[in-house]
């Protein structure tokens, strides 16, 4: 009796519940396939990223004693899709059973069910869809913050006995600080590629050289060791500092104290309980302060498991919203970052370069944006879902949806993260560098976000004036001159229109 075990590229993990049992006579199938690479036309980086890590983690299964039967993307006998790359590893192998962990996203869901494969629970998350959905229940808001709490006592981290440590479930308000001049981010770990990176690379230029973004430099970790060296050193040189300056931006400094570990979790090189425990270990050690560890695990142990249940809960009819009817096209700068707007040329132009910009420059430069010029959530959604190296689905979709662009109507995020220039210009040094100026709010040199912010609460106000925390906002329009709204409405339609 043999068992074919799939794993498939975003569970590069050694404990993965399919490969628990593994037994001598058993074969472990992974698979690079076109479908999947190309679906939306994900950045180079990305592409590199996940084929390499998958080569090294079938090295490492090897090296184990395990028999590995790897497709690679261009083997001339690939079909394209991982349903017929089974069949024909079924063929060859003929298993008496396959075993699989279930997947992240939907789609490959749906395709899964197809198999008659024994799907498991992917454990390595700390709730699973079920739980998240029993906590859900009848509640009529599903805030992050009490699904949070409720995690902080099942996990344990950073509790004393039934209280949270320090007093509060949360050091936000702490974690707000602009990044003074003086202050020198420290120089982040990159990973030479070796001679399988280098392959993959040149497989990856070849075939998909029209996709977004740089392929050049390559620095992402793309083995277990290399990406346990990258929590090392975020724990050592940035954690201390993260607390304090997260929400913070600096042109030419595209990762700051971030973690970027993101694209090692979301693949499985690292998993949430490893990195949580040790930036733990830090506070407790007083290596790191407490605003910074509580900030750091909440991404984790709080976003990151939220975003999951709700993509699980209310998929697929999730994907389909669109709660402020925004439609616009997406402007070609996403795709180029020319644009006289320095925050988003900056942003995207990280984004091109890296694979990776940080949560603020995602939620308060380009998603600001799209919310404010009411651009179509499903063109904005792809964009998200193509550009990053940490982007899947099951964390994309909410994030976009529902954080960025509340589209989801308020399931997610209890307001619209709607800012003006000043926000931008109080949390980085991007305006210094720009045509235009943040303290401007109508005319030629006026900042866009200024007109635009107050253009789409005109435009929404049916949708939002009962917001309860939109209420200062509106007050404010309330009090506004007629002519200065016609004027606000005039400039921001030209601006539009000309994108």
């Amino acid at each position: 009796m043999s068992t074919l075990r799939i794993v498939l590229g975003d569970q590069l993990t050694r404990s993965l519940s399919s490969l628990r049992d593994y037994e001598p006579g058993d074969t472990v199938l992974m698979m690079e396939v076109l479908e999947e690479a190309s679906y939306v036309r994900h950045h180079k980086q990305k592409l590199t990223l996940v084929f390499s890590a998958m080569r090294h983690f079938a090295e490492d299964l090897r090296r184990d004693g395990m028999s590995v039967d790897y497709v690679t993307l261009d083997d001339p006998a690939n079909t394209g899709s991982f349903t017929t790359e089974l069949e024909r590893a079924a063929a060859r192998l003929a298993p008496s059973r396959i075993v699989v962990t279930e997947p992240g996203e939907y789609r490959v869901r749906q395709m899964m069910d197809t198999w008659g494969a024994e799907i498991r629970n992917d454990d390595r998350f700390f709730a699973t869809p079920a739980s998240f959905a029993a906590w859900a229940g009848a509640r009529k808001q599903l805030r992050m913050e009490f699904f949070y709490r409720d995690m902080r006592r099942l996990s344990g981290l950073l509790m004393d006995g039934d209280e949270p440590e320090g007093g509060q479930w949360n050091f936000d308000q702490d974690n707000r600080k602009a990044l003074p001049k003086d202050v020198l981010p420290p120089k982040r770990q990159r990973f030479e590629p070796d001679a399988i990176t280098r392959g993959v690379m040149t497989m990856v230029a070849e075939r998909f050289g029209g996709h977004f973004g740089d392929l050049e430099p390559f620095g992402w970790a793309v083995t277990r060791t290399d990406a346990l060296e990258a929590l090392s050193h975020f724990i050592t040189a940035c954690l201390p500092n993260f607390g304090d300056y997260q929400d913070a931006m600096r042109q030419g400094n595209a990762f700051l104290f971030h973690s970027i570990l993101s694209p090692y979790l979301n693949i499985g090189l690292l998993t949430p309980r490893e990195i949580c425990d040790a930036a733990e270990a830090a506070w407790r050690s007083g290596d790191a302060p407490l605003n910074a560890v509580e900030g750091f695990i909440r991404q984790i142990l709080g976003w990151r498991e939220y975003v999951r249940g709700l993509y699980w809960l209310k998929m697929p009819g999730y994907a389909e919203t669109n709660a402020l009817a925004a439609h616009r096209a997406l402007p070609g700068f996403y795709w180029t970052g020319k644009t006289e707007m320095n925050c988003l040329a900056q942003s995207i132009g990280d984004t091109m370069r890296h694979a990776y910009a940080h949560h603020i420059q995602r939620l308060m430069v380009t998603g600001n944006f799209a919310l404010l010029a009411g651009l179509d959530p499903k063109e904005v959604q792809q964009w998200y879902l193509l550009v990053y190296a940490d982007a899947y689905e099951w964390v994309e979709l909410p994030n976009t949806h529902g954080m960025a662009l509340f589209a989801d109507g308020g399931i997610m995020a209890s307001k619209p993260y709607a800012a003006s220039g000043a926000y931008i210009n109080r949390m980085s040094n991007y305006c210094a560098g720009c045509a235009y100026r943040p303290d401007v709010k109508l005319g030629p040199k006026a900042c866009p976000f200024n007109y635009l912010y107050w253009d789409f609460l005109m435009r929404n106000e049916q949708a939002l004036k009962t917001n309860p925390r939109m209420a200062m906002p509106y007050r404010t329009l309330a009090k506004m001159d007629e002519a200065k709204k016609t004027e606000i409405t005039a400039e921001a339609r030209a601006f539009l229109d000309n994108l």
